[in-house]
């Protein structure tokens, strides 16, 4: 104790020459050196006479079969706790090399802080508490003993640790944490030293002993039935890992300890799944496990084809009351989806987190993506989309699409997510973690919604052709309202598919459709009534504004303005309208500002001039 206390002084006036007489570097470097060399010898001896100390006490208490926890017999009795039971001059010589240790180490740190002033002070500030180093690692040697047995039963190894962590907690907190606090060490508390003391030692045994073990399991078998159950054996222990870090967290909470389990250093102190942090390859191993198990399972729902026909129907894992009309193999693949991501919410940092989802989430939606294309092409290839039934296919697959791209959108929202944006590197930094897969389901979507609008358009095509191509039937004179037969039977076609693909698609799908089929219909009768010299008498423009009235009237299911959707054939007929005078004044004189001030927008000045010179005016 009293040469710590001089080492102390020491470093108090080397903090204070540091900070009032800077250029003096070399002088304190040079007692820096000579202290170093004196801590180098007292650290040792320090620590040698506290662990002959614990020997003396008891420490570690002797385990044996009796008295260790048993996963298939329940409790056991709680072991004897050594630090309860020193008394008399034991107890005071322990409290004494306690302080002792504990000064030591503050000692250490204030130099440790001192020296990396201005640096990055994490390595100084978060050193773990040697007095309780020193009671972990004894008892963990104890415990390799029935450790080292229990490879092919991990379990137990698990009951162990945390048996062995929760019957000593208490004595952490009741009588070493008044000495931390009496030794002036700052920022340290004996049960969350302990706790994450005993699990780092947990981790490194099984980096060490089981996991390599269990690689050369997984990478031994050559048979399909080793195979399955070396990837067994590994699920299972990750399994219990995930499990025992639940039940440490909860211990934590329950003992009131300040320990902020979102900052991923913390987390990493109390979390077995950190061994992923020095190991890559082993998240690689387990990600590609995971990533089989779920594909092997969802390939079976994604071939039955009962899945694709019925509509999902179970917890809708998103926010919102739209409707999405995806079939159940849908919400099957996103529900084994959001299960796989959440096996990755344990691991204790970000980057590790971006890195198993990456590699076991992304190929998933992929995979489903390629299962919908593949269903589209192949109705495609079949009845190039001419039958309802292979329309009706690719709708539940645009369905799935969409319930996949506003699914993965709200997840990226999330917080869990939005970690993970910050975290890329290059190119890659900032973007959203299923950003690639989110554009390829829009990009899916936009392309089968161009398709059906087109079978659509190329079905009223041939049935409204005779309608496109007969000039004479606008010579015909008739009386009162008369409206063209093919063309009503051509819209009445299409009355139909829009019906049927409004019942099966989504609302926000089915915006784009109908319009789409608007689109091309506006275009279709445009270029073959209006720009086909046609000449238009008083009852050719009757006949053609009733059919129009047809149309629009057809769209109003699904509009409040019909005419908006057929800007060219509204504004086409409304030039055939206008008085011979007013187009005089503009149109035949090429005014291009006339139009705009009539309204014509979306007609070009040659296109009006075509059919101003078709009108024919009845005198």
């Amino acid at each position: 104790m009293v040469a710590i206390n001089s080492l102390k002084q020491i470093e108090d006036m080397l903090a204070s020459v540091t900070k009032s007489r800077p250029q003096w570097s070399c002088l304190v470097s040079a007692v820096d050196h000579r202290v170093d060399r004196a801590l180098s010898v007292l650290r040792p001896q320090a620590i040698a006479d506290h662990r002959h100390l614990l020997a003396s006490l008891g420490w570690p208490p002797p385990l044996s079969g009796s008295n260790i926890v048993h996963p298939n017999t329940g409790a056991s009795p709680e072991l004897s706790n050594p630090l309860f039971l020193m008394t008399g001059n034991l107890k005071i010589k322990y409290c004494e090399n306690f302080l002792s240790l504990c000064k030591l180490q503050e000692l250490q740190r204030r130099r440790k802080y001192r020296q990396l002033s201005g640096h990055t002070l994490e390595i100084a500030l978060s050193q773990p508490l040697w007095v309780v180093e020193e009671l972990v690692n004894p008892i963990m040697v104890a415990a390799q003993h029935f450790l080292s047995k229990w490879h092919d039963k991990p379990e137990f190894i698990f009951a162990l640790v945390y048996k062995l962590t929760m019957d000593f907690v208490a004595s952490m907190d009741e009588i070493l944490q008044p000495l931390v606090d009496k030794a002036m060490l700052v920022g340290h508390s004996c049960r969350e030293e302990w706790i994450s003391a005993m699990v780092t030692s947990l981790s490194t045994f099984l980096s060490k002993e089981i996991f390599p073990k269990y690689v050369d399991l997984l990478e031994g078998s050559h048979s399909s039935s080793n195979s399955s159950q070396a990837r067994l054996s590994w699920l299972h222990l990750v399994d219990l890992m995930i499990s025992f870090d639940k039940r440490i967290q909860t211990l934590i909470t329950n003992f009131g300890l300040v320990l902020s389990l979102t900052d991923d250093v913390n987390l990493q102190r109390v979390s077995t799944m950190s061994i992923f942090c020095d190991r890559p390859d082993w998240l690689q191993m387990w990600a590609e496990i995971e990533l089989g198990e779920t594909i092997e399972k969802l390939r079976v729902a994604m071939q039955d084809e009962k899945s694709w026909k019925t509509r999902f129907q179970g917890t809708v894992l998103m926010t919102g009351s739209e409707d999405y009309k995806y079939p159940a193999v849908s919400g099957a693949v996103f529900q084994g989806l959001s299960l796989l991501i959440d096996r990755s919410r344990p691991l204790p940092s970000i980057e590790l987190r971006a890195r198993f989802i990456s590699l076991a989430g992304a190929p998933i939606v992929r995979e489903f993506l390629d299962c919908l294309l593949r269903r589209c092409q192949e109705a495609e290839g079949l009845t190039a989309l001419a039958d309802d039934d292979g329309l009706l296919k690719v709708c539940w697959s645009i369905n799935s699409a969409w319930h996949f791209d506003s699914g993965l959108t709200e997840w990226c929202e999330n917080v869990f997510f939005l970690e993970m944006e910050s975290i890329g590197k290059d190119d890659t930094e900032g973007r959203r973690i299923f950003e690639e897969e989110i554009t390829m389901f829009k990009e899916f979507r936009t392309e089968w919604i161009e398709k059906i609008a087109t079978v659509v358009l190329r079905g009223f095509d041939s049935l409204c052709r005779d309608y496109l191509k007969n000039r004479r039937q606008w010579q015909e004179k008739t009386e009162g309202v008369s409206l063209s037969r093919t063309f009503v039977t051509a819209l009445d076609y299409i009355q139909g598919k829009i019906s049927k693909l409004e019942e099966a698609l989504n609302g926000m799908d089915f915006v784009p459709t109908w319009r789409a089929v608007a689109s091309g219909v506006d275009q279709l009768v445009f270029s073959g009534v209006f720009l086909s010299s046609i000449k238009f008498n008083s009852s050719a423009v009757e006949r053609l504004n009733g059919d129009l009235e047809v149309l629009f009237g057809v769209f109003s299911a699904w509009c409040l303005r019909p005419q908006s959707f057929f800007p060219r054939l509204a504004e086409g007929l409304k030039l055939l309208k206008m008085e011979e005078k007013q187009l005089k004044d503009g149109i035949l004189r090429g005014n291009e500002r006339w139009l705009w001030e009539n309204g014509i927008k979306h007609l070009t000045i040659a296109e009006a001039e075509k059919i101003v010179k078709n009108t024919v005016v009845m005198g």
